[in-house]
C-alpha cells in the first residue's frame, strides 16, 4: 500500500517536539555525562549521541517499534504484551523505567483525545515505543518510516537536551542534528534486522551515568 499524504502528515505529527507527551523532560542520561565531563562540546555531544543512536536506540527501542508496528495492525495481543515487558525488563535505572512509562501514558492520553478509537485498544498501560507503534500504525506508512519518525522524534528532543546541559548554541545544535538524521536511516536498517534473540540493551556506561543522574545534586532533566 503506497504511503499516502495523510499517513507522512501523523508521523511529522508524532515526531514533533511539540507532541505533549513530555520528551523534552529527559536527558537519558546526557547531563550526568556532562556533569561528569564526557560531553563537553559539540563534537564530544554529537559523538555521544551519535553512539546512543547505534549502540543503545537501535538495538532495542527502534526495533521494538518496527516489530511493534505489524502486531498492532494484527491485533496480536500477546506480540504486544512480550514487547511491552521486553521494554521495562530492559531499564536499568528507575529513572529510565520512569521515562518510558510516564511518555507512553501521555501518549495514550493524547490518544484519547484526538485519537479515542487507538486509545481504546490499550486495556493496560503500555511504555512509549509500544505507545508510538499504536499511534503510527493506523496510517499506511510502513514500519520503516515509523521509525524512521520515532528516531528523529527522538534525536530533535536529545539535540536539544545537548543544547541546554552543555551548554551549546542553536547553531551547534542544528549541525548536531543534521548528523543525526544522516545517521538514522543506517540505524533504522540494523534495528530492522534483528530478531527477538538479537535485540539488546546492553550500555554500561549510560546506565552507570544514569543510575549517577538519579542522585544528581543540580539538574535540568529528569533522566
Amino acid at each position: 500500500m503506497p504511503r499516502t499524504d495523510a499517513a507522512l502528515l501523523q508521523l511529522i505529527w508524532l515526531a514533533s517536539p511539540a507532541l505533549p507527551v513530555g520528551g523534552f523532560s529527559y536527558s537519558e542520561g546526557l547531563e550526568s555525562a556532562v556533569d561528569n565531563g564526557l560531553v563537553h562540546d559539540e563534537i564530544s555531544a554529537a559523538g555521544w549521541l551519535a553512539d546512543q543512536l547505534h549502540l543503545g536506540l537501535a538495538r532495542a527501542d527502534l526495533s521494538v517499534v518496527g516489530q511493534a508496528v505489524p502486531a498492532w495492525r494484527d491485533r496480536d495481543a500477546a506480540r504486544i504484551a512480550s514487547l511491552d515487558a521486553w521494554v521495562l525488563q530492559t531499564r536499568e535505572t528507575g529513572e529510565l523505567r520512569q521515562q518510558t512509562v510516564q511518555m507512553g501514558r501521555s501518549l495514550v492520553e493524547w490518544m484519547k483525545s484526538v485519537r479515542p478509537e487507538l486509545a481504546q485498544r490499550v486495556d493496560a498501560p503500555v511504555t512509549y515505543p509500544l505507545a508510538f507503534a499504536l499511534a503510527a500504525s493506523s496510517g499506511s506508512a510502513t514500519a520503516r518510516d515509523c521509525m524512521l519518525a520515532f528516531a528523529f522524534g527522538w534525536a530533535e528532543n536529545m539535540m536539544q537536551a545537548a543544547v541546554k546541559s552543555v551548554p551549546l548554541g542553536q547553531s551547534a545544535g542544528q549541525r548536531i542534528l543534521a548528523r543525526l538524521a544522516d545517521e538514522i536511516p543506517g540505524a533504522v536498517d540494523n534495528a530492522t534486522a534483528l530478531g527477538d534473540d538479537e535485540r539488546q540493551a546492553f550500555a554500561p556506561m549510560l546506565a552507570i551515568l544514569s543510575a549517577r543522574h538519579e542522585h544528581q545534586y543540580s539538574r535540568l532533566f529528569r533522566s
